[in-house]
């Protein structure tokens, strides 16, 4: 391969100080540039590890926080077609460079000489030289070195990094899969009949896409969470519900070459060796060893604590459901398929709310205009729409970030908002480039990427009040990165525990909710007025409404995920997940969040294996933090907001996440927090 004419490894180019020219590369670009790139980093990391000075912070720790540049620009591209431009040609290339990708992280943990380095710094005087930043810096290499096996004998190490490879090819395998089972699967609906009940917008968006899979039906329901959820909220065919409902729990669960319990077993039992080889009992105790929970019992007993009062919270929204049904004359038990649909039901008439009546407000683009006005107001935050950047779709825009009051540039934010064949289901935010200032200010590139359905070009994108939920927690991932002031690329922005990373983001949903964004953001598609205050009324009493749901569906993913990986034994998915569900009482009304045969927060990376508590935990943080604004002047307190943006999203990962929240809030958050902000009942 020729260096020089291979796109993918020249540096980028342009303004902001360089952004990826998406009109220059091909996918069969990536293999000979991820070749060159992983053996550019590795001959780095033999030099760093073979200099026969002593030790320093220069020449080793920072030294390796600059290694690997090339390659660091080609995986963030890599992961962008990953997870937006998939397609058959870029899967075959991802199948084989996946375990060459991870290949690195063993070279570089397992090499002898450069841990010595390591830790004969990490142990010496000089570190105690060293600014808190760096010794945090130091603290971190040293105990990742340790944890992923630095002090193992030959042989184990080769066992792990086997495994390592292994567990790579198997995620990408469960990711295809998934993938597929949501692009070949959809709900055919063929006359108008079928479309009763569901929002206009909605009906266009799914007559849209059947037109646009070529399908010679009236509409189509995607298998996606975006398309489904809505069908299941407002379609009235009982019957076209349990199918929709049937199709989106079974992805990777059916007779067909996509079943991915084969898969999954596979990377339980080869995480359950893995832990053993590296001196813990299981995977989940090894996982949770740089968290903060740091013990699996302690995010246990958390998740008891909550699904106690949850669970007594949705057999009465049941109850209400269930005579509803009977008053309307039928005969049947509320099943998971009705559950969305009945509670739409029991909240008009409880809080004579519609949600249609709420979507008519919640235009997305007015939405993230919202977003980025709550960002200015409580960070100082600009955003400047820019058209001559690069992107990989022509959904793709680009703002320039910028501090309002001295025009000073953050970094760039781009929005991905629609669902296509090839991306991945959800809503994510990404890192394209770390913030950092070890060698000249670097700007952080983030991304925000959805799966709102596009409709027709002439209308307005109307969302859900759960979407723009989404859409807000999104962009406090996003917000957490651009606001990111470190010296260390590996200490920036998001790079912080796993069971801390979700609390800025949850924490600036709440902001979706102030009269002061509903106002200003929330007009009518058509009349262009506000929300009546009336509306906004209602929306605040409501505001607890279902939880119940949300929180059991989400927490009974928590319990499994954490089983799974607390266990050593092969399992059967089916079950192990019936056994769990049992256990634990779950509601025959409700299915988990994510049925194990789909749980690609858990499956298609190591990210949340034995992690998904981590959204529960981080919103004890989290309502805990909102109420700091509530004891102050309200949810635009300058003063809170000037502590949580020096104290916890500029500095990243420099300081303790247990010590920063600390340092923010005053004292160590607490539960009961959590229990009044979803309206439980909080035990004396």
């Amino acid at each position: 391969m020729e260096k020089e004419t291979n796109p993918l490894l020249q540096e980028w180019s342009g303004p902001y100080g360089g952004v990826p020219d998406f009109t220059k590369y091909k996918i069969a670009d990536f293999k000979p540039a991820i070749e060159f790139a992983i053996q550019e980093k590795l001959e780095e990391i033999d030099s760093i590890a073979n200099n026969l000075e002593k030790p320093t912070f220069d020449n080793t720790v920072k030294a390796l926080e600059l290694s690997g540049e090339k390659l660091d620009r080609i995986h963030a591209v890599y992961g962008i077609y990953r997870s937006n431009l998939s397609s058959p040609e870029f899967n075959v290339v991802d199948t084989e460079m996946s375990p060459k990708l991870a290949e690195i992280s063993d070279k570089l943990y397992q090499n002898e000489k450069l841990f010595l380095r390591i830790e004969e710094l990490y142990k010496s005087e000089e570190s105690k030289n060293l600014d808190s930043e760096q010794q945090r810096l130091l603290w971190l290499y040293y105990t990742d070195f340790v944890r992923e096996g630095a002090e193992l004998n030959k042989e184990d190490k080769s066992e792990v990094a086997k495994i390592n490879q292994e567990l790579a090819g198997l995620f990408t395998l469960f990711s295809q899969k998934l993938l597929a089972e949501e692009n070949d699967q959809y709900l055919e609906l063929h006359s108008e009949s079928d479309l009763e009940g569901l929002p206009e917008e909605f009906k266009n968006a799914a007559i849209a896409e059947a037109k646009e899979r070529k399908l010679n039906v009236l509409a189509c329901i995607g298998n996606t969470r975006s398309s489904i959820e809505p069908f299941l909220t407002f379609s009235n065919k009982r019957n076209l519900r349990e199918k929709a409902f049937d199709i989106f729990v079974k992805r990777g669960d059916n007779d067909n070459s996509n079943n991915t319990n084969e898969t999954l077993v596979s990377i339980l039992e080869l995480r359950a060796k893995k832990a053993k080889i590296l001196g813990f009992k299981n995977f989940a105790e090894w996982s949770l060893s740089n968290k903060m929970a740091k013990d699996p019992q302690k995010t246990l007993d958390l998740m008891h604590s909550v699904w106690k009062p949850a669970v007594e919270k949705v057999k009465n929204d049941v109850s209400a459901m269930q005579e509803m049904v009977d008053e309307e004359g039928s005969n049947f038990k509320i099943q998971p398929w009705d559950y969305r649909y009945y509670a739409e039901k029991v909240r008009k008439a409880k809080y004579d709310l519609d949600q249609n009546e709420i979507k008519q407000y919640l235009q997305l683009e007015n939405l993230r205009e919202g977003m980025f006005w709550t960002a200015g107001e409580l960070f100082d935050l600009g955003f400047k729409q820019l058209f001559d950047v690069p992107v990989y779709h022509s959904d793709v825009r680009v703002w320039e970030v910028n501090h309002k009051n001295t025009g000073e540039v953050v970094g760039l934010w781009y929005f991905d908002p629609y669902a296509r064949v090839g991306k991945r289901s959800g809503a994510w935010m990404n890192s394209h480039r770390d913030q950092q200032k070890i060698s000249g200010k670097v700007l952080p590139i983030v991304s925000n990427n959805c799966n709102f359905i596009k409709g027709n070009a002439t209308d307005p994108v109307l969302i859900s009040w759960d979407d723009a939920t989404t859409l807000f927690h999104e962009f406090g991932h996003a917000l957490h990165g651009l606001c990111s002031n470190v010296t260390y690329p590996s200490l920036s922005g998001t790079s912080v525990a796993r069971d801390y990373v979700e609390f800025p983001s949850q924490l600036l949903e709440h902001w979706l909710a102030t009269p002061e964004v509903l106002n200003k953001f929330a007009l009518h598609y058509k009349t262009n007025e506000p929300l009546s205050q009336s509306l906004v009324d209602r929306i605040g009493q409501a505001a607890n409404f279902n939880e119940g749901f949300a929180t059991v569906e989400t927490i009974s993913s928590s319990f499994v995920d954490m089983k799974l990986h607390l266990t050593t034994e092969k399992v059967n998915p089916h079950q192990f997940e019936k056994q769990i569900l049992a256990a634990i009482n779950m509601p025959s009304e409700i299915v988990m969040r994510h049925r194990i045969p789909q749980f690609a927060h858990i499956f298609s990376s190591d990210g949340y294996a034995a992690g998904y508590y981590s959204y529960l935990w981080a919103d004890v943080i989290n309502a805990d933090a909102y109420e700091a604004f509530l004891e102050g002047k309200g949810p635009f307190d300058k003063e809170v907001s000037k502590r949580l943006y020096d104290i916890v999203l500029s500095a990243g990962n420099t300081v303790d996440n247990e010590k920063m929240y600390e340092d923010f809030r005053g004292h160590a958050p607490k539960s009961d927090a959590l229990m009044r902000a979803r309206n439980f009942p909080v035990e004396n």
